[in-house]
């Protein structure tokens, strides 16, 4: 190939939208990379939900928004309080690593006790419970991502 149909095979790639582009002719072998990104859709997959093992059914989103949320929060088919998270973040247990966490399962709590550490863009806020009453479960493993609104522990009153 010469100089004249380089630049020609440069310019129609370059049109043509392609990413990449090879070509070979006896001994003569080249590639052509563009710099420009083919946009590819992003793919949405929505999260199974997650039903605790030692609770009956948790109410799933549309019936919680049919109704009114009350001061307690208590789930529809139990009679358990619900402790969740108000911002997103990741989930601690305890202040450190070292530390015992901050409450256990059959521990009793009272109303503004710290229950949890989320850690949001290098911030670690202390997540206080809003219900008092007996830690039943621990909806999150330690150390895991969480969501705003997302049930954290599972408490009876």
């Amino acid at each position: 190939m010469n100089f004249k149909e380089i630049q020609e095979l440069l310019r129609l790639v370059s049109k043509s939208g392609v990413s990449t582009f090879k070509i070979k002719d006896g001994d003569f072998e080249m590639t052509i990379k563009s710099g420009q990104v083919q946009a590819v859709a992003p793919v949405v997959v929505a999260a199974a939900p997650v039903v605790p093992a030692a609770v009956s059914p948790v109410v799933p989103r549309a019936e919680e928004a049919e109704t009114p949320k009350s001061g307690g929060q208590a789930a529809a088919a139990t009679n358990y309080l619900e402790v969740r998270s108000p911002m997103v973040g990741t989930f601690y247990r305890a202040p450190g690593p070292d530390k015992s966490p901050f409450v256990k399962v059959g521990d009793r709590i009272e109303a503004g006790q710290t229950v949890c550490i989320i850690e949001a863009m290098k911030l670690f806020n202390e997540i206080e419970s809003e219900v008092s009453g007996t830690i039943v479960k621990v909806v999150v493993e330690d150390a895991s991502p969480v969501e705003y609104d997302q049930v954290l522990f599972l408490v009876e009153p």
